[in-house]
């Protein structure tokens, strides 16, 4: 056998793009291009086929230096972006503070409104996004979106009323709308089924991180003198250009997968390939199955998840838009506020890690994401009874909502680890952030103005969107629970374990692979 840095390239002609020795037809340039966007399934399985050919050993103690490689040069990248995300939609919570209102002449619920109009245009962007994610390149698509968002952003501090800020919001929404379902789907290609909940809360973590950064520049963007324009301009601005600048990295160096990450060797990423070969669900398939798409809508653990998408996306719509306007409420003046969210986002960091840790322990995902629920209760009940002269233990409340990140993440990975066939991982996650986006869209408008600062109605509506995404998680558990234990009692298993590994390579529904075990 040769090195495992010199591995064998049939003399034919070779995909560079994909950086290893696929023997691919003699072709012209545009049916190899159609080749590589619908094949990638097939180059997976020729790469595991190969990594087959190596001693196990080996290939496991070489699996572990490729996940440091993974963690530590392509987790960090995806953590950077999820953050900047992040803030630009955080941006207009911390403007508020500042006279955005006043400046462009908002009144009534308009803001209301402004804040739900980013989300109105990721309800128009959720599905066509996740269709296209199947087809192309996720690194290039992701770079290209930041130089656009970055730029729009910006353009968030020229506007002057409430009609061009419902425009620009809207657009925003509809571009970024591809990024928490690429993450999904790169991090189910990248890491194993069980790697996937930590790393994918990693990621998501940026968010508690973007709250501190967030409200640090939202203080010094007050506290700053003898500036041309507004306070709440400059934060839109610096945000903006930092989102652009940082499209550049993404562009360069965001694999698109396993298969062409630059970082890695040549047989590092046979390595790759043969890690995630367990996760039973293949790299990605371009070709549109209509009967995985009518599968999706039949079986009933997808309206679960959907279910779930709803409510969560109720909660995050509100703790995103109106965490600010809550704690001002309490007697603080804007500066106060501003520096007041910046626990919050450590609440939601060390939520996140803790429970993303929690959820790698067997059989604990779908626990993870019920225990995640429950300092949120706490808080909400805490702002109801707290007597308002307590004012930091109200705020302290506040606080405890920001950990409602983690079970956000944690269900979110749920399609990708639970979900094969992959049309139909598709459709469950297009739907997924298309129900998740109409819960973000209600949430603001359950906060009343003539109620503040305790919002007795919103904070009931809140707490009993908590208790339904308890009980809709439960019942998800169970009968994925029910369905493993039905199929190991039948014995399901294939007669070799490269059977499975390729099995999971021809592109299977969990329905139609026997041989495919729910993570619980």
């Amino acid at each position: 056998m040769s090195e495992k840095n010199d591995i064998p390239i049939a003399q034919s002609s070779v995909d560079t793009e994909h950086g290893v020795g696929s023997v691919l037809p003699k072709q012209n340039a545009f049916q190899r291009l159609i080749h590589r966007r619908n094949d990638l399934n097939e180059l997976g399985r020729d790469m595991l086929q190969k990594s087959l050919q190596y001693d196990q050993a080996q290939l496991e103690a070489d699996a572990i230096k490729v996940r440091w490689k993974l963690d530590l040069l392509v987790l960090p990248m995806m953590m950077t972006t999820y953050m900047l995300s992040f803030l630009d939609k955080q941006t207009l919570n911390y403007s508020n503070a500042y006279g955005l209102q006043q400046d462009t002449r908002m009144t009534g619920d308009n803001y209301s409104w402004v804040a739900s109009a980013l989300y109105f245009g990721w309800l128009c962007g959720a599905w066509p996004w996740n269709m296209l994610l199947q087809r192309v390149a996720i690194g290039k698509l992701v770079g290209g979106m930041l130089f656009v968002w970055g730029a729009l952003c910006m353009l968030q501090a020229t506007v002057f009323n409430f009609s061009g800020f419902f425009a620009i919001r809207f657009f925003l929404g509809m571009l970024e709308a591809c990024i928490s379902p690429a993450w999904v789907l790169l991090t189910s290609m990248l890491w194993t089924r069980k790697e996937q909940t930590l790393r994918s809360s990693i990621w998501l973590c940026t968010n508690g991180v973007s709250n501190i950064l967030g409200a640090l520049l939202a203080y010094a963007s007050g506290v700053a003198g003898g500036l041309s324009i507004a306070q709440w301009k400059l934060i839109f601005l610096i945000v903006g250009a930092l989102t652009f600048v940082w499209g550049f990295v993404i562009l360069l160096f965001l694999p698109d997968g396993p298969h062409n990450a630059k970082m890695l060797t040549e047989y590092e990423r046979i390595v790759a390939i043969w890690r995630v070969s367990n996760n039973r669900i293949g790299l990605k398939d371009a070709t549109i199955r209509p009967y995985q798409i009518k599968e999706a809508l039949l079986d009933g653990k997808c309206y679960l998840i959907w279910m779930s998408g709803i409510a969560l996306g109720i909660l995050n719509g509100a703790v995103t838009n109106f965490m600010s306007a809550i704690i001002k409420g309490f007697n603080f003046d804007a500066l106060r506020a501003s520096l007041l969210q910046a626990p919050g986002g450590g609440f939601e960091v060390v939520g996140c890690i803790l429970l993303g840790l929690l959820s790698q322990l067997p059989n604990m995902v779908g626990a993870s994401i019920i225990i995640g629920c429950l300092p949120g209760i706490a808080g909400l009940v805490g702002i109801l009874t707290i007597n308002i002269e307590h004012r930091y233990a109200l705020v302290a409340m506040c606080w405890l909502q920001n950990i409602l990140g983690s079970p956000v993440v944690l269900n979110w990975t749920v399609p990708g680890l639970n979900v094969a066939g992959h049309t139909k991982r598709s459709t469950v996650i297009g739907i997924y952030f298309v129900c998740f986006v109409v819960g973000n869209i209600i949430g603001p408008h359950l906060f009343l103005s003539r109620e503040v600062p305790r919002y007795p109605t919103a904070i009931k509506g809140l707490l009993g969107t908590y208790c339904a995404v308890v009980v809709f998680q439960a019942i998800y558990t169970l009968w994925c629970w029910i369905e493993n234990r039905e199929r190991d009692r039948l014995g399901q298993r294939a007669e070799a374990v490269e059977e499975e590994l390729l099995e999971g390579f021809e592109d299977l529904t969990d329905k139609q692979n026997k041989h495919f075990r729910y993570r619980l």
